[in-house]
This record gives structure tokens, sequence and C-alpha cells, in this order.
């Protein structure tokens, strides 16, 4: 098997066949909502990394800007928490007629094997990608991220 996709039963199902497609027509000239906006909120996804000293985890944050990320580390806990803003600049003229797209918060939390560094810790954000250079300890304590 070269292509495995995760099944995640609150999006739409494999392949691009989605059965609530029709129901939603149904509604479309009544002024209801689509059932489909009952989606979950977009999932932070990570690759994390290790060498001899510390962990390297890459965070996937497309479109949110730098100072609306918030990361802590305690102990060998590591929490990310966004907040996805709305663009609300839209022409007099325009109204808008359909929306995929999700704003609100955003937040994942992860524990590594090993006890963290928090002092030394570096946080970068580039082109949508989080890169988080965690240093092991054997006595971690709380302490907030700076993002640059």
């Amino acid at each position: 098997m070269t292509a495995l996709t995760r099944l995640n039963p609150f999006k739409s199902t494999l392949g691009g066949f989605d059965p609530m497609t029709s129901f939603d027509d149904l509604f479309r000239g009544f002024g209801g909502r689509p059932w489909r906006d009952l989606d979950m909120a977009p999932e932070i996804r990570l690759d994390v990394s290790e060498n001899d000293g510390s962990f390297i985890v890459k965070a996937e944050m497309p479109g949110i800007d730098k100072n609306d990320i918030e990361v802590s580390a305690e102990g060998n806990q590591v929490s990310i928490s966004a907040e996805v803003k709305r663009e609300t600049k839209g022409k007099e003229d325009e109204r808008e007629v359909y929306s995929e797209r999700y704003f609100g918060k955003v937040f994942r939390s992860f524990t590594l094997p090993s006890e963290l560094d928090s002092t030394k810790a570096d946080a970068r954000y580039d082109n949508g990608v989080l890169t988080l250079t965690l240093p092991k300890k054997k006595n971690g304590t709380t302490r907030k991220i700076a993002i640059s």
C-alpha cells in the first residue's frame, strides 16, 4: 500500500465521495445552513524528531500570525495553541456565498519521552511551519517560549 489515509469520521469520507452532498443541495435555496458546518477544528499536524541533546518539533500552522501562537513546556509536556483570525475585509457590494475556512482557537498538547530544559528552548515560525527545538533535561520548569 503506497497511499494510506487516516479516517476521520467527522470529515468528508475517503475518495471524494460525500453522501451528504445531495442532502445539502436540498437546503441551498431555502436559506438553511448545510450540516457540513459541524466539521471539527483543523488539527495541528506534527513531525517530531530527536537527536542526542534535543527534540525537534515541526508543526503545520498555515495562515496564522506568529503573534497569535503560544507555546509552553512543562516537564515533558508541550502545548501549542493559536488563534486563527477571519479576514473581514469584504467589499460593500460583495456577500459571502460559501466558506470552508476555519477561524477560532486551535490547540495541541503532547508528551515527550524525557524532561525538557525550557529555558534553552527555541521557537521559529516560517512559511506556515512552527519549528521548536526543545533541549532535554532531567528537571524541567514551566516557561512561555517566545517565537521569532
